[in-house]
């Protein structure tokens, strides 16, 4: 059995305990506890007197799924000692081995508080309290605990808050990283769900690495690879799309693509595990949705998929990132805010934030095609200004944008005012910070911080709601509305592929820069779309298909570049300007030349791979499902057929035509009188197919893939047991899909629509 979080009696050791007056006055009182009892007299000083103690135990949290030997408590991530302790095992095994076939180090995201207590409190915690906030925080647990919304009590509590934040980064992530490299190896790390500034975390390491489906959410681990310099950021690609087998290649590309839009250009698979040979089908299975294994049918097309990501992972691993903003995170906002799950938030993506004005900015920001990056405000230390534009080590950007905040360390707006005087565009929208976070000298610092900010005299611009107040070099805003602000300020902006329902990412090259481009939209997009660069020429790629020329290209009103696109829904594009003149082909553009021509008759059916068995040959008068086929095992086979038409040339001059194979459940692979045409696993499936491909008489052959699931909704119903992964054990996404003893179940499906479900057409092209 794998138990995880078990609860047992254990006796805690008493840490500290403190005796407080109604003055104030504390008195440790810790060492008057002997065997469990106190034996202490209060005072005559005071009529009232309040204890507090603390006792350290073990917050549950046991390692998930560990490999043999590596069973056991999770470690403590704020204790140097701890890690060691933990990574001299690893140095034990290590020792006298050749490790150079190892890459690197990885770490999975912290999921340590998702346990039956919270990780907060470390042995030395007190004294690493006192040399980081200058103060003793034994004298202040009444105001630590005080649960209340009082000034004293937020202050406290963001100093305690900041101090595990610290401790997570230089007593585990640093220390990790520098044992790493002190075997030349890297570091993976996902940093999203600590206690801790995440975007500091992913900054320390070298690959930061991000999971999940929202866009925003990636940013927070692409953010720092962009703003630090580090080439790759990472992502575990396709966890939970859907429910358990019900997702496709296609599904797969599509979240592929928005990871590319995100800054990620590191793609894992999550994932594949190891299976017995002989084990039934469908062998061990992960517990996470998208099975990337060999007993899925899809295995045999997700090279399709992954040389599409390959190819375009090509283009954003080149250069350098190529956003304009930098959007202040609010880590000290989020930290004077109470957290109804204990003492500590935990920071993963917008979570948290919902509602706030600066999530409310990152998606407008989006919304208008302004692309972005976070920024901490440790990382903000390390910018300067060239030229106007904001350097930091890895980029250069055009502004940075401060969105509601309210709590704001004095040193971040001193460095905000110096960037400023030197000619960076700093951007105050929805207000102004008013407040220096934590109570360590606050009267000091809240003096100086007030000084700064009234010494700074805004005047309206003709933009309505726009303040401006010249610094030296340099301009400060300020104003409710973030459009406004950012237009007034001049930023650079790709607003015009956004509202065509076009997404992109940039990263500057030699010479010009690379557009990852995709239409996210629901219609086909086939027209002229601005790009907002002065140079003047442009090369058009398709990863899918591996297409490629000169773009065609024009001068736009304001001096942009006008190109030509054509998208269909999911699709993407990388377009290259360049500022001198490219040689080579044109883009292979095309355009309908005349009706579409059905492909009718009889189709032949042949059932090629697959199980639990393979059904029968048969012949279609029309494409339907093949679960609607009057062929006995057809419902419950997962697995690969064969289509097959004979059909006359078509007729005409076009020299293209657009093989069109309408619906497809899941994956086809086109071969044209014996010759591969392309493997397509959607969400369109379509192909351009010369007309010199074609003969008087042609065969078409169509290889259609479906998924596991109509072979999983079968074992289910039979009641043939296949869940056998160690711990998890099969979780359902969906609550419908659970069965009573709360592992994911198929029992109540019907089967799901499989193999070519046309129509299949051909269209004639120019």
């Amino acid at each position: 059995m794998a138990l995880d979080q078990v609860r047992y009696d254990v006796m805690l050791p008493l840490q500290l305990l403190m005796a407080y007056d109604e003055s104030a006055n504390a008195i440790d009182i810790t060492k008057e506890v002997v065997n469990g009892k106190l034996n202490w007299t209060a005072p005559a000083t005071s009529s009232k007197w309040k204890l507090i103690a603390l006792f350290q135990g073990l917050h549950g949290k046991m390692v998930e799924r560990a490999a043999p030997g590596g069973e056991g408590n999770v470690i403590d991530h704020f204790n140097e000692v701890a890690l060691k302790n933990y990574l001299s095992k690893f140095d034990q095994a290590f020792a006298g081995k050749n490790i150079g076939a190892l890459r690197g180090f990885f770490n999975d995201s912290y999921e340590v508080d998702d346990a039956r207590g919270i990780s907060n409190w470390t042995p030395d915690f007190f004294n690493e309290f006192y040399q980081r906030r200058g103060y003793d925080l034994k004298k202040e647990l009444p105001a630590l605990f005080a649960n209340d919304k009082s000034d004293r009590h937020k202050k406290v509590l963001y100093d305690y808050r900041e101090t595990i934040s610290d401790l997570l980064l230089e007593k585990f992530t640093q220390p990790w990283h520098e044992w790493a490299k002190s075997k030349g190896k890297i570091i993976r790390n996902q940093s999203h769900g600590s206690p801790a500034n995440i975007l500091d975390l992913y900054a320390t390491i070298d690959i930061p690495e991000t999971e999940g489906t929202n866009l925003t959410r990636f940013k927070f681990a692409t953010s720092s690879a962009h703003v630090m310099g580090k080439p790759l950021a990472s992502a575990e690609a396709a966890t939970w799309l859907n429910d358990h087998f019900l997702s496709s290649l296609g599904d797969v590309k599509q979240i592929l693509d928005r990871y590319f839009l995100g800054g990620v250009n590191h793609i894992f698979y999550h994932g594949t595990n190891y299976s017995p040979q002989n084990e039934p089908w469908p062998g061990w299975l992960f517990y996470a949705a998208v099975h990337f294994t060999p007993a899925n049918p899809f295995w045999k097309d997700f090279g399709t998929l992954n040389n599409y990501a390959a190819r375009c992972q090509s283009f954003l691993q080149a250069g350098k990132p190529s956003n304009d903003v930098l959007l202040y995170f609010p880590f000290a906002d989020r930290n004077n805010q109470p957290s109804p799950k204990g003492m500590l938030h935990h920071f993963d993506g917008m979570e948290g934030f919902e509602g706030t004005s600066f999530n409310k900015a990152a998606e407008e920001m989006l919304e208008l095609g302004y692309s972005w990056d976070l920024i901490s405000d440790r990382q903000i230390q390390q910018l300067r200004v060239v030229n106007k534009k904001i350097k930091a080590p890895g980029g250069e950007y055009e502004a940075i944008v401060l969105s509601g905040v309210k709590f704001l360390p004095l040193q971040t707006l001193k460095k905000l005012l110096t960037l400023s005087e030197d000619g960076a565009n700093i951007i105050f929208h929805d207000g102004l910070p008013s407040t220096v976070p934590g109570l360590s000298d606050i009267e000091t610092k809240q003096k100086a911080f007030d000084e700064i900010l009234s010494a700074i005299k805004y005047e309206s611009t003709s933009a309505e709601g726009v303040n401006r107040a010249i610094n030296n070099k340099g301009l400060l805003w300020q104003g409710k509305e973030l459009k406004y602000l950012l237009a007034n300020a001049g930023i650079r902006h790709e607003g015009f592929l956004a509202d065509k329902k076009l997404k992109c990412i940039r990263r500057k090259i030699s010479g010009g820069e690379y557009y990852f481009i995709v239409n996210e939209g629901k219609e086909v997009f086939n027209d002229w779309v601005l790009l907002n660069t002065n140079l003047k020429h442009a090369v058009l790629f398709d990863p899918m298909f591996l297409r490629s020329g000169v773009a065609n290209t024009k001068t736009g009103d304001n001096n942009t570049l006008d190109i030509f696109l054509q998208l269909k829904p999911g699709e993407s594009c990388v377009v290259q300007t360049s500022a001198t003149r490219i040689a080579g082909l044109k883009y292979p553009y095309t355009a309908t030349a005349g009706e579409a021509v059905i492909i009718n008759g009889k189709w032949d059916l042949k059932f090629v791979s697959g199980g639990p068995a393979l059904p029968a040959a048969t012949t279609l008068d029309n494409l339907v499902s093949w679960t609607n086929l009057d062929v006995a095992g057809v419902k419950e086979f997962s697995g690969t057929a064969e289509y097959s038409i004979k059909f006359k040339k078509p007729a005409g001059s076009a020299k293209m035509w657009l093989l069109d194979l309408g619906d497809v459940k899941e994956s086809a692979t086109v071969i044209l009188n014996g010759k591969k045409m392309a493997t397509l696993i959607g969400p369109s499936f379509s192909v351009t197919v010369p007309a010199t491909a074609f003969m008087q008489n042609n065969t078409l052959q169509l290889i259609v893939t479906n998924g596991m699931a109509n072979r999983i909704i079968d074992l289910d119903k039979r009641g043939v047991e296949w869940k056998k992964f160690y711990n998890i054990n099969m979780s359902a996404k969906l609550a419908e899909n659970r069965s009573p003893g709360g592992l994911f179940t198929a029992a109540k499906w019907q089967s799901l629509p499989s193999g070519l479900l046309g129509p299949v057409q051909l269209i004639p092209l120019k």
